[in-house]
């Protein structure tokens, strides 16, 4: 990684801190990507994305700011990326995946809250994270309780704006959702001081939506056997996705697609034919929370699969690209985003549904639902999970933990047990 240090400390980093969160990423790194095997060859960008993670793109960021732009944080899949591109904004994902500034963030949360919460209150609290410093705002969303009250502190240590979520998806439900995307482009325009027009809006649509396209073209190419990628490496390009400038990541990840097409047709795989196939539901697993996969693909196995909001919540429907009016599109925009399946609902059959349809879809063999502690929304709905998975005879295995790498023997040894029922 090149020199950094003087643009960390522009945005007022704790440097100590920051260098030892950087030191311990690239071991991790290597032992969990780059001793895999067989890895297609395009991953490279990706592996450089990662090395310059608070490098290059901040790098980027602060250019962008420079020449008058203005730079959102997102928390959630529900915030229309479309309507920050639209405005000449661009949009960042800030959710943490490790267990960082617990110390800070437990000054002023419970000790005995969801880890991802923790984490990225962590990142502010401690300013050890270049992306939270590179933010004009950050956009919370109401879809946990958790979360919600989060915000409400996250207020005092930044520009904080929180859009609400519904919990339904009834008539009134949907006026209550297209009345916040309304909310939130007249801010955007305030915030980036740009009017946002019929031409801008269906060209953000259509860039957001070839990203997408991208990402469900490699989610197809999994379904071959054998996978011409591994799970690990499919979910850090969805991770990627959040943050990476938009046309040079579709780009990317369509090149990759090319070489996995032709892996395909010749039957190159990351693992031989026949490999018991997962497919991972549950919590996002934000950047770097590689621990439950990297277990899974260690043990005998390889994810084919990820129902998750870093995964195929996150790309799976695009938004009609139909001329008309904003207020057309912004209809749109919303109607497409209050259709995501997230355990925010009640009811939400619609996701149970969808974890027994991609088990039939990709081949598997057996479904790993992934639960963060404190999680209670998926935690709960894991009842629903294991019914539907009783109903349709799919091998289940719950799995609740945090961040931390205490329980990764324990975690090991039930996924070795599952699997070998699997086989068996």
């Amino acid at each position: 990684m090149a020199d950094w240090c003087q643009m960390w400390e522009a945005l007022g980093l704790n440097l100590e801190a920051h260098d030892q969160l950087l030191n311990a990423l690239p071991p991790i790194y290597q032992e969990v990507y780059l001793d895999q095997e067989n890895r297609p060859e395009k991953m490279d960008y990706f592996d450089l994305v990662v090395t310059e993670i608070h490098g290059l793109r901040i790098k980027e960021l602060q250019d962008i700011k420079s020449n008058g732009g203005k730079i959102v944080g997102t928390f959630c899949v529900y915030v229309p990326e479309e309507i920050v591109l639209a405005a000449g904004g661009t949009c960042i994902g800030l959710c943490g995946g490790v267990d960082v500034g617990a110390d800070e963030a437990e000054k002023v949360l419970p000790r005995n809250i969801c880890p991802l919460i923790k984490s990225f209150m962590g990142f502010k609290l401690s300013r050890i994270c270049p992306y939270f410093e590179s933010c004009d705002v950050v956009v919370g969303e109401t879809t946990c309780d958790g979360k919600k009250k989060a915000f409400e502190v996250l207020s005092d240590f930044t520009n904080v704006y929180v859009m609400e979520t519904p919990q339904r998806k009834e008539e009134s439900d949907r006026t209550l959702w297209f009345s916040e995307v309304k909310r939130f482009k007249e801010m955007i325009e305030d915030l980036t001081g740009n009017k946002i027009t019929e031409e801008g809006l269906m060209e953000a649509i259509r860039k957001v939506n070839n990203k997408r396209k991208a990402l469900q073209r490699l989610a197809e190419l999994r379904k071959a056997d054998p996978p011409p990628i591994s799970g690990k490496d499919a979910l850090l390009i969805e991770q990627i996705a959040f943050y990476d400038d938009v046309e040079r990541f579709t780009q990317k990840v369509n090149e990759l697609c090319d070489e996995l097409e032709e892996r395909v047709k010749q039957g190159v795989g990351v693992v031989p034919k026949g490999t018991t196939r997962i497919v991972v539901s549950g919590t996002p697993m934000a950047i770097p929370n590689w621990k439950v996969p990297h277990i899974i693909e260690t043990s005998g196995a390889v994810i084919v699969a990820e129902e998750l909001c870093t995964g195929l919540r996150y790309f799976q429907d695009l938004t009609p690209e139909a001329n008309g009016s904003v207020e057309a599109m912004l209809k749109n925009i919303a109607e497409r985003h209050i259709g995501i399946d997230c355990a925010v609902y009640t009811p939400n059959t619609e996701r149970a549904e969808k974890v027994a349809r991609l088990f039939r879809e990709y081949g598997a063999h057996g479904v790993v639902h992934y639960v963060l502690s404190f999680c209670d929304p998926y935690a709960v709905e894991s009842y629903q999970i294991e019914k539907v998975a009783k109903k349709e005879n799919i091998p289940l295995l719950k799995i609740e933990t945090d961040y931390s790498q205490e329980d990764v023997g324990q975690l090991k040894t039930r996924v070795e047990a599952f699997l070998e029922m699997l086989k068996g």
